[in-house]
């Protein structure tokens, strides 16, 4: 795994894809899935990754819940993965004890990572981090039922976000997928 910058990023993918820069597919979406509905979008996330682009590679910010389901499909399915951990004043933040773990387990799944400034205790800071993650991907992969975003979770807005840039957005809301009743995040944490 390296840390590369945008500029050495976009030579790497370059030369790894024949002169072609292919941009990444993020994935944004919500964290409060049940385990029932977790089990149907891993399931459903290989055919979805059967129909990008050669070469094609996933971004995602370090976190819990889809970044890792998402990471552990691309692995799967042999495509990389480039992971976007937080900094403040220049070095790496710690992330909210629930992120941990994950974060780690995406570590081990990345080709790369990148370092991207924003505090990851604030939710508003981590909106504005998908938001940059979303403007650098060609096409955004939302784990999303639709509903519109409430305070607590953004997916709503990102999905509009990418959407009001022209970058195609796959929605994927499996049937039988549903929420946990008590959301996963609180106003002033990070939330997807």
């Amino acid at each position: 795994m390296t840390d590369v910058g945008e500029d050495e990023r976009e030579v790497a993918d370059a030369a790894e894809t024949g002169g072609t820069v292919i941009a990444p597919v993020g994935a944004v979406g919500h964290r409060d899935l049940t385990p029932d509905a977790w089990k149907l979008v891993q399931a459903e996330l290989p055919a979805r990754l059967e129909r990008l682009a050669d070469g094609a590679y996933g971004l995602v910010r370090a976190g819990a819940g889809l970044p890792v389901v998402f990471g552990r499909a691309l692995r799967a399915a042999g495509r990389g993965l480039v992971v976007l951990l937080p900094t403040q004043g220049a070095v790496p933040a710690v992330l909210p004890h629930r992120d941990r773990p994950a974060a780690g387990e995406l570590l081990t799944l990345a080709e790369h990572m990148r370092l991207l400034a924003y505090d990851p205790a604030d939710r508003d800071a981590c909106v504005r981090a998908d938001e940059r993650m979303i403007t650098t991907c060609g096409r955004l992969l939302a784990v999303w039922d639709g509903s519109p975003s409430n305070g607590l979770d953004a997916t709503a807005h990102l999905v509009a976000f990418a959407r009001g840039r022209g970058i195609p957005v796959d929605v994927v809301w499996p049937a039988g997928a549903a929420r946990a009743a008590v959301p996963a995040c609180r106003p002033g944490r990070p939330g997807s």
